[in-house]
C-alpha cells in the first residue's frame, strides 16, 4: 500500500494533519476515518491493514489540538471547530477520489462528531459506520457537575476537568501498553471548553437524530465505560434510516477496533460495506 501525509489550513488558520493509505489497484470507496478524543488518525492501523488490500483507500486527520495538528490540547472554541475542519478534509478527499463513493467512519469523540455532522452533511457519504459513540451523557455525571463545567466553559476554558481511564480502552494490555506511551496521545485532563461543547453536541445528536437518513452501521463494546451503550442504542433507535444496524459486542471495551476479537468486528463492517456498495 502506499502512504501519503501532508497538511492543510484549518479553522482560524491552524495548521491540520492528514494522512492517507491507497491499494495497490483500483480504488473501489473511500473510508474517512473521524478518530477520539486525545488520540490520532495513527491509531486505526488495524482497520487500514483490513481495508486497504480490500481496495479501500483509508484517510483521517487529526483533530484541531490532536495529533500532528497544531492548536492547544484538546481545545477548541466551538464543536463546530471539529466539523468545520471536516468538511475542508473531506472536500480535499472528493477531489483525489472523484466519483467514488465515501464511508464516514467515527469513534468515540468521533462518533460523536460524525453524528453531528450528518444532520447537515449526511449527503456527501454513501453510508456511516458509527463506533463507541460519546452520544450519552454518562450517569455518573451530575447536573452540578454539568453546571460547572459550563461555568468554567466561560471563565476558565482551558481548566482541565476529565480525566480518562486509560485502562477501559481494551482488554489487549499490549494496545494499553501502546496508548499510554504514545507520545501524540494527550493524557491530560479535557478542558472544561471542550467538555462544554460536547455537552451542547450531545444535546443536539438526542434531539435531531431523526433527520438522520443515510445507512448507518453501529458498533458498540457491552462493556464500554468511556461511551455508554444506550446511546448507540438511542442512536439507532431515533435515525430514521431505513438501512441501519446496531451490534452491541458481548464482553468488548471501548475500542472494539483494538479488542482481541477485531478480526470479527472488522469483518462484520467489511460484510455491511459490501451490502451498501452491492446495493
Amino acid at each position: 500500500m502506499e502512504h501519503i501525509e501532508g497538511s492543510f489550513e484549518g479553522v482560524r488558520n491552524v495548521n491540520i494533519y492528514y494522512q492517507g493509505w491507497l491499494p495497490e489497484g483500483k480504488v473501489s470507496a473511500v473510508l474517512l476515518i473521524v478518530h477520539g478524543l486525545g488520540e490520532h488518525s495513527g491509531r486505526y492501523m488495524n482497520v487500514v491493514n483490513h481495508f486497504v488490500p480490500l481496495g479501500y483507500a483509508v484517510y483521517g486527520l487529526d483533530h484541531i489540538g490532536h495529533g500532528k495538528s497544531a492548536g492547544t490540547r484538546e481545545f477548541v472554541e466551538t464543536f463546530d471547530d471539529f466539523t468545520d475542519t471536516l468538511t475542508v478534509f473531506y472536500k480535499m478527499v472528493a477531489e483525489w477520489q472523484v466519483d467514488v463513493p465515501i464511508f464516514i467512519l467515527g469513534h468515540s469523540l468521533g462518533g460523536l462528531i460524525t453524528s453531528y455532522y450528518l444532520l447537515d452533511h449526511q449527503n456527501k457519504f454513501k453510508g456511516a459506520i458509527i463506533s463507541g459513540p460519546a452520544v450519552k451523557i454518562g450517569d455518573s455525571v451530575s447536573q452540578a457537575t454539568i453546571m460547572m463545567g459550563k461555568v468554567l466553559s466561560k471563565i476558565a476554558p482551558k481548566m482541565g476537568l476529565i480525566s480518562l481511564d486509560v485502562n477501559a480502552i481494551s482488554r489487549d494490555p499490549d494496545v494499553v501498553a501502546a496508548y499510554v506511551n504514545d507520545p501524540l496521545v494527550f493524557h491530560g485532563k479535557t478542558p472544561a471548553r471542550l467538555a462544554a461543547e460536547l455537552l451542547s453536541a450531545i444535546l443536539r445528536v438526542t434531539a435531531e437524530a431523526g433527520v438522520i437518513t443515510l445507512p448507518i452501521s453501529i458498533v458498540h463494546g457491552s462493556e464500554d465505560s468511556l461511551a455508554d451503550p444506550t446511546g448507540s442504542q438511542m442512536l439507532y433507535d431515533k435515525a430514521s434510516s431505513e438501512d441501519k444496524t446496531l451490534k452491541i459486542y458481548n464482553g468488548l471495551y471501548h475500542e472494539v477496533f483494538n479488542e482481541p476479537e477485531r478480526e470479527r468486528v472488522l469483518k462484520d463492517i467489511e460484510d455491511w460495506l459490501n451490502s451498501q456498495l452491492a446495493g
